[in-house]
């Protein structure tokens, strides 16, 4: 897991308990995994299909600061797979894990069409981006 961007949880961000709102977490994760998709199969056109079960295992609260880490799990005909976990930067604790990202790209109309990669020619590896 290669850990890419960092986001400081500011009041803006905070839930009526006063931590870590779940929907800001995946707005910077989807961005964040959107971008690298982007970065891999060399285009603008990707749209998130999927994300499987998203596992909150702890909090964050204001002034901490979080990472978002990717790992490659697989490339389809025309979809890239990841695996997300997010840590507060300092303890290293895990705030949420996602097993299953998957965005796809498509054409001008928003239909799945093939991205033309492979393992060989994106130089990924399953164990790491």
């Amino acid at each position: 897991m290669q850990f890419y961007s960092r986001k400081l949880i500011k009041p803006g961000d905070l839930n009526a308990r006063n931590t870590l709102f779940g929907g800001a977490l995946l707005r910077w994760i989807d961005e964040e995994a959107g971008i690298y998709a982007m970065t891999k199969l060399d285009s603008k056109e990707v749209v998130t299909k999927y994300m499987s079960e998203i596992n909150f295992v702890s909090s964050g609260k204001q002034g901490d600061v979080v990472e978002i880490g990717l790992a490659f799990k697989a490339i389809g005909r025309t979809s890239i797979t990841f695996s997300c976990e997010v840590r507060n930067v300092f303890s290293k604790k895990t705030i949420i894990t996602i097993d299953n990202i998957v965005f796809v790209k498509v054409d001008e109309n928003g239909v799945a069409t093939p991205h033309g990669k492979t393992l060989e020619n994106m130089e990924l590896r399953k164990d790491s981006i």
